[in-house]
């Protein structure tokens, strides 16, 4: 059953403009400095950042989106800085807007606070009704309960098992949800934002393509949905036995190191972010296997969907990495990232001497380690 929604051609000339500019002020009870206000925004284009203090709980951004845009607002309640703020992950929101005049109200913090002025972010309010709620509602609750047992509870699995079995529940049913909101409601921009979610790490073609090619144009050639369609793209082009997309990326050093560079080797392409707790948690078995077989021709380069680069490369150090460490630092905006379709990490690519890959996505972990055994085991 389709849903009504508000469409948001109605105010297309809102970031087709450049006379227009967006503005997003806020009011957050009566606190000062040193609380922050953070804002990381991404339309059709580059990444922006900002941040504002606090005055008298009062705050305020401008700025042109020349797309629909998708933003987290963090509140740096310590002014410990973003990083430590969007890591503590208490107290950020996620939204979508145009060159519209948003407001931001609450009494004490961004997630309880009551947003104005925005038709897209309206449109978004009730695309997550429609699907059983935002990833951040489900977690919140899901960390909710777990928080509510004692000390002895959350070391008892029979405690944690059926928390975990609601998690897994509610992300398997708004997967299904979104899927068919994409079809049930082309005309919409959020159609694009469902399908990409729903589409998952790895991209079910066969799925996905003609749903995507039933939305309204006008939203595929927003960013998202550019993006979307190069996930496709890639999805068809880069299998086992498909030439790995070359890539040329610079270290921490700022030195450029290409994939082309390393032909000859058995290479692994590792996806990662210093945020990413599963990536974080595979180091050590890479650093095993980098160790076993480095010097038999094995090498690893690992691109950091990272935007800090204070944050991965204090990763590096912490988790004592000594391959090939790259990034552009433009998260899953860089061009290497969407020439393989990245859509979650971590993600991983194993390619052959040839260039060509051998495997690719799930080959992490004991599937990894028994690939490169057959691999190397003359």
């Amino acid at each position: 059953m389709k849903i009504k929604l508000i469409i948001l051609s109605a105010f297309l000339p809102f970031f087709a403009s450049a006379q227009n500019n967006f503005t997003i002020t806020g009011k957050i009870g009566n606190l000062n400095a040193p609380v922050k206000v953070h804002l990381d925004y991404t339309d059709n284009g580059p990444g922006h950042t900002d941040s504002a203090t606090l005055v008298n709980g009062t705050f305020s951004f401008s700025g042109h989106a020349d797309d629909i845009s998708t933003a987290r607002l963090s509140l740096d309640h310590t002014g410990e800085g973003k990083q430590m703020s969007v890591f503590k992950g208490n107290d950020n929101i996620y939204i979508y807007f145009a060159n519209e005049h948003m407001t931001i109200t609450s009494n004490d913090s961004l997630i309880n606070a009551k947003v104005t002025g925005s038709k897209v972010y309206d449109e978004q309010q009730a695309y997550n009704k429609t699907i059983g709620g935002s990833i951040m509602e489900i977690d919140r609750i899901a960390n909710g309960r777990f928080s509510s047992g004692t000390a002895e509870q959350q070391k008892d699995t029979n405690f944690i098992k059926p928390i975990d079995a609601w998690f897994r529940k509610k992300i398997k049913d708004r997967t299904a949800a979104q899927i068919q909101f994409a079809k049930d409601n082309p005309h919409s921009f959020y159609a694009i934002v469902a399908l990409t979610e729903s589409a998952g790490s790895k991209l079910n073609v066969a799925e996905v393509e003609p749903i995507y090619n039933s939305i309204d144009e006008k939203w595929r050639i927003t960013g998202p949905g550019k993006d979307l369609a190069k996930r496709i793209k890639a999805a068809k082009e880069i299998g086992v036995g498909d030439p790995a997309p070359l890539f040329t990326l610079n270290n921490a050093e700022g030195k450029p190191i290409s994939l082309a560079d390393l032909k000859g080797k058995i290479v692994l392409i590792d996806f990662w972010a210093s945020w990413c707790e599963p990536c974080r948690a595979e180091s050590p078995n890479l650093k095993t296997q980098y160790q076993l077989y480095k010097d038999k021709g094995f090498e690893i380069i690992s691109v950091s969907l990272d935007t800090d680069k204070k944050s991965w490369l204090k990763a590096i150090n912490d988790d004592g990495l000594t391959w090939l460490q790259v990034s552009d630092l433009k998260g899953y905006r860089s061009e290497a990232v969407k020439s393989y379709g990245i859509g979650g990490v971590p993600s991983f690519f194993l390619v052959g001497r040839d260039g060509k890959i051998i495997a690719n996505t799930d080959i992490q972990g004991a599937p990894l380690n028994a690939k490169l055994a057959e691999l190397f085991k003359n």
